[in-house]
């Protein structure tokens, strides 16, 4: 009898989850780190997803929790921003700013400034990610007619974009969530990091034009091959129109989410182009990653081991603009911004400054991803979708990376400590 009574204990004893959490937390976050499980088909999204599942099937969180851990500002700011971007591209709006730049480029170097300021601006606006995907095979283009070597002028697209896209909150998909965690305004968020952004912007054409010395040597003028660009002219006017717009709403202060969701939609009423092309542009494995890894971190958040976690943290003084910049760069370069932002998530709300933070978090995170081609997915976007034509090495891109992220990195923490 006493050994079945103490079986019969064992059996009720409630499970703890920490551990739990702790392995499932782990190991989607190893999987986030190198990309693929290894021996299985499972990507990145496909961890988030399982990552999420296993935490609700173990109890660690409940369904009724997993749902409410779901940051849904985040998610339909980036389904809206899909959308608007979606118009534009297929309007003909980008292909026409790219033939305009072409036009009147007259030598390599005013070349490579009007790629980068093209890519930096329009990532602060409409995702890096997205205008990277966009502008890859443009430049392909422009550098194959022109007959320039297109390598240079491909990491200026790469690493404008994530340099551009931390001037504002609607520049990529971790300052959207940072912007929805810390309730910083977005007119003030990009008054503190434009500054850093357009800096940077000078920083990336001068590492970019000292590496590849040979082309931007030559005096020679470009002569460009004119030829005429299809355009959709009412779709670019309602495109632009809607853009224009949203971007006034936001700066106006008023919800970001809101303002995206409801020009994406004003975008949907057409009868001109089919809805399925819209559709087919939107990454909706990028939006299911963010349910998954809001879960799976919500999940670990839930554990006693966070306190325990940030009691450690506390000792390198996250609150130290550089200490947080270092810590933050080296996360992103090993899991990539996204889940690194939200791995900070449950420990910037109690430090000193929290919007000072969060900035730093935004500037650093977003920067780092310049250090290697493995730092953004911006990077992977613009080396996969070219190298049909041209291959970018791990090293040709960290040897402009590696300088530019650290000169970015050092121009951002000395911005935001005097200024921030």
């Amino acid at each position: 009898m006493e050994w079945k009574r103490n079986s019969l204990d064992y059996t009720r004893r409630p499970p703890t989850p920490v551990l739990t959490a702790l392995v499932i937390f782990s190991l989607t976050y190893l999987v986030l780190a190198i990309g693929r499980l290894p021996g299985f088909r499972v990507d990145r999204t496909g961890a988030s997803i399982i990552g999420a599942s296993l935490m609700i099937a173990f109890n660690v969180l409940t369904v009724e929790q997993a749902y409410a851990a779901i940051n849904y500002d985040t998610i339909i700011l980036l389904f809206g921003m899909m959308i608007v971007v979606a118009n534009l591209r297929l309007s003909g709006f980008f292909t026409l700013v790219s033939a305009w730049v072409v036009r009147h480029a007259h030598r390599p170097l005013v070349l490579l400034v009007a790629v980068a300021l093209v890519s930096g601006v329009f990532s602060a606006f409409f995702v890096n990610d997205t205008m990277c995907l966009v502008l890859t095979p443009l430049v392909l283009e422009v550098t194959r007619r022109l007959e320039r070597n297109p390598a240079p002028y491909l990491l200026a697209v790469a690493m404008a974009s994530n340099v551009g896209s931390v001037a504002t909150i609607t520049g990529n998909p971790q300052n959207m969530m940072i912007g929805s965690f810390s309730g910083i305004g977005y007119r003030a968020f990009t008054l503190a990091l434009a500054p850093v952004a357009l800096a940077g912007l000078v920083v990336v054409v001068a590492a970019i034009a000292l590496a590849y010395r040979t082309e931007f040597r030559a005096e020679e003028a470009l002569a460009p091959q004119t030829h005429a660009v299809r355009v959709h002219r009412p779709l670019v006017i309602k495109s632009l129109a809607a853009a224009g717009g949203m971007i006034c709403f936001f700066f106006a202060g008023w919800p970001v989410a809101k303002v995206a969701l409801v020009a994406g939609a004003l975008l949907l009423i057409t009868r001109r182009v089919k809805p399925e092309r819209i559709y087919r542009e939107i990454d909706w494995s990028l939006l299911v990653l963010f349910v998954g890894l809001f879960i799976v971190v919500a999940a670990m958040e839930s554990t006693p081991f966070s306190a325990g976690l940030f009691a450690w943290a506390a000792r390198f003084h996250l609150e130290h603009t550089a200490v947080m910049s270092a810590f933050a760069a080296l996360l992103s370069n090993l899991v990539s911004n996204v889940p690194a932002v939200l791995v900070f998530k449950p420990f910037v709300p109690r430090l000193a400054n929290p919007p000072h933070a969060w900035l730093t978090l935004a500037m650093s995170s977003t920067l780092a991803g310049n250090l290697t081609i493995l730092g953004s997915v911006a990077n992977l976007i613009v080396v996969q979708k070219a190298r049909p034509e041209v291959e970018i090495t791990f090293w040709e891109y960290a040897r402009v990376g590696i300088p530019v992220t650290l000169a970015t990195i050092a121009i951002g923490v000395l911005w935001l400590e005097r200024f921030g």
